[in-house]
């Protein structure tokens, strides 16, 4: 598989843009980095920062192909911007990446990773020119290397980032105690279910991150056993992608929750995997993923460029014929995987709180994906939203149940197939704190002063404990779907179901009653509602006003979509009925 035209134009285009932001006046403190154009000022990081442009030019300056191929020009770009990074390196080695995180040992990782292949890319070149900028670049690694070798993580993929940067560093400088200690992070467990589910469940980003991770440490460390997880993932993703080439993220975890993502920060991965497998399904995946690079609205990370990557590590063998992608298609994931007995053993391990972090408690919760043509059906658990729809233009983007019991939205527990559908439930326990036993009180309760957070709550029984349940019942019909939704227990809890559309959607009441109550949301209290994009139609039944609350607490609705909000009091039985017009293959 060689390295497309299109890929090099594109890198090209790239560099022009990157010089055009590099700071050149020598008095500035940045001088030599590259401006962020969302905050007007230049970062060390590896996803909005400088090194993403040293990657681009890099590889633009080894690759013949490239219009600056051994451009002097680039070079001395990119010896200002190792100039920058060096500056910006801090004395323990890491970097700060202008967010949240702050001599951040992951985001450090992120940055060795794509540096790492960056100085490889310049080493294996013949232009002695390179030798200074590449031996900055090499001074930069190894300073890291305490940090690398001492620094922790927040989330669960920073683990397999550190693991990749400490297996870069241990090639390029042999140093023992770094591969001590991505064995140690490897030595924790690889967090993905048999359906190639990781524990963000992101499938935008996070997803590609640590599948990308795990290529290169399986690789600079001859263990190829670490490449089962990423085939797990990559042949998920397949079902994973609607019509318009658009990523599912409707229930992640993590920040690409709803947005829209495509597979171009996959293509390095699909492209290793395809020469490592000759699988012609990867290689599909690989040009999908290389169309959607073409129209990304900013560059790939550095530590997962794939042209970078691909000069890295040509493809020499025989190359792979794609094979169709499918269209259609019925795909559970995570049906049969007992996430329960794995949080059943929390208690055992002690426990309380993840610092920093959270313990991603959806991890494994089952999903259910349709695909018939232009219609893509996403059914989901452990998210605010339990079913979304796309039908050609339109897109239903979310249906959510809010009520008062928890307050906010109910996430669904579970999803299982029936003879016409599935049935998806939820229960969920609420109650109230008893007072600490007396022998139980810390000597602070007598005090003058008596915080409440000094007080051992764990002490404290429930009582008057109350027992919600919600179940929906989606029956399957030719030309789209019926929704029952039933709650019956405990009574006179107001609830609020919505169906958020996409903000350039037509939503017209037939002989429905809709009332706007925000410019975002509209009561819909009877009747028939029409939703039209394009050409492409959805009709909706089943308006109800049983209650005239315009929000439940704690439950957001987005401000750059349509929403229609219907309000039920239970014990209530409701019906949804969602058709796709004119005529589907669903």
């Amino acid at each position: 598989m060689a390295v497309s035209e299109q890929l090099v134009n594109i890198n090209d285009l790239w560099v022009e843009q990157g010089m055009a932001g590099q700071i050149l006046d020598r008095d500035h403190r940045s001088f030599g980095g590259v401006v962020d154009p969302e905050n007007g000022i230049a970062w060390p990081n590896h996803h909005a920062g400088t090194p993403v442009w040293m990657a681009i030019w890099g590889a633009a300056l080894v690759n013949p192909s490239s219009a600056y191929y051994h451009s002097e020009q680039v070079l001395e770009r990119l010896e200002y911007a190792a100039q920058y990074m060096l500056a910006f390196q801090h004395d323990d080695g890491s970097i700060s990446p202008g967010w949240t995180n702050f001599h951040s040992p992951p985001d450090t990782a992120f940055v060795v990773v794509g540096y790492s292949q960056l100085y490889l890319l310049l080493e294996q070149d013949d232009w002695s020119k390179n030798a200074p900028v590449a031996s900055r670049i090499l001074l930069f690694l190894k300073q890291t290397i305490p940090v690398m070798i001492t620094g922790g993580c927040h989330t669960p993929n920073h683990r397999w980032v550190l693991s990749a940067a400490l297996s870069y560093l241990y090639r390029l400088f042999g140093e023992p105690r770094l591969l001590e200690r991505a064995e140690q992070w490897l030595a924790e467990g690889i967090d993905i279910t048999p359906d190639g589910e990781w524990t963000e469940r992101s499938n935008g980003i996070y997803n590609a991150v640590s599948d990308v991770m795990f290529i290169h440490t399986a690789r600079l460390l001859d263990k190829p056993e670490l490449l089962e997880p990423v085939r797990a993932n990559l042949e998920m993703m397949i079902y994973l992608i609607h019509p318009s080439g658009e990523i599912v993220t409707d229930y992640s975890g993590r920040q690409d929750f709803g947005q829209n993502f495509t597979l171009d920060s996959y293509m390095l991965s699909y492209y290793l995997m395809t020469i490592i497998d000759q699988n012609p399904q990867f290689a599909a995946m690989t040009a999908l993923a290389e169309q959607a690079l073409q129209t990304a609205a900013r560059p790939p990370s550095s530590a997962n460029n794939p042209l970078v990557g691909m000069l890295l590590y040509p493809d020499e063998g025989k190359p792979v014929l794609a094979t169709a992608l499918p269209t259609h298609y019925r795909k559970m994931i995570n049906g049969s995987f007992d996430r329960y007995q794995y949080i059943k053993q929390i208690a055992e391990v002690g426990y309380r709180q993840i610092q920093y972090s959270r313990p991603h408690l959806d991890f494994g919760a089952p999903v259910m994906r349709i695909r018939e043509g232009d219609t893509s059906i996403t059914m989901m658990t452990e998210t605010s939203s339990l079913l979304a729809i796309r039908y050609g233009q339109v897109r239903l983007l979310g249906v959510q149940i809010a009520s008062y019991f928890g307050p906010g939205f109910v996430p669904m527990q579970s999803l299982t197939p029936t003879a016409d559908g599935f049935t998806m439930t939820a229960t969920y326990e609420k109650g109230y704190n008893s007072c600490v036993p007396e022998h139980e009180l810390p000597a602070s309760a007598q005090a003058t002063v008596s915080p409440w957070y000094l007080l051992p709550h764990q002490h404290r029984i429930s009582t008057h404990t109350q027992t919600y349940l919600l179940e929906v019942r989606i029956t399957e019909l030719e030309h789209g779907l019926d929704l029952e939704i039933i709650s019956n227990e405990p009574p006179d809890v107001m609830t609020q179901l919505s169906l958020v559309f996409d903000q350039q959607a037509i939503i017209t009441a037939v002989d429905g009653q809709l009332e706007q109550i925000t410019p975002e949301s509209q009561l819909w209290s009877a009747g028939t509602v029409v939703v039209q994009q394009g050409n492409d139609m959805m009709e909706l039944t089943g308006g109800c006003l049983q209650h005239t609350a315009s929000s439940v607490r704690e439950a957001s609705y987005p401000r750059d979509c349509q929403t229609l909000l219907v309000n039920v009091m239970t014990p209530f039985v409701h019906r949804i009925g969602i058709r796709l017009l004119p005529g589907t293959d669903v």
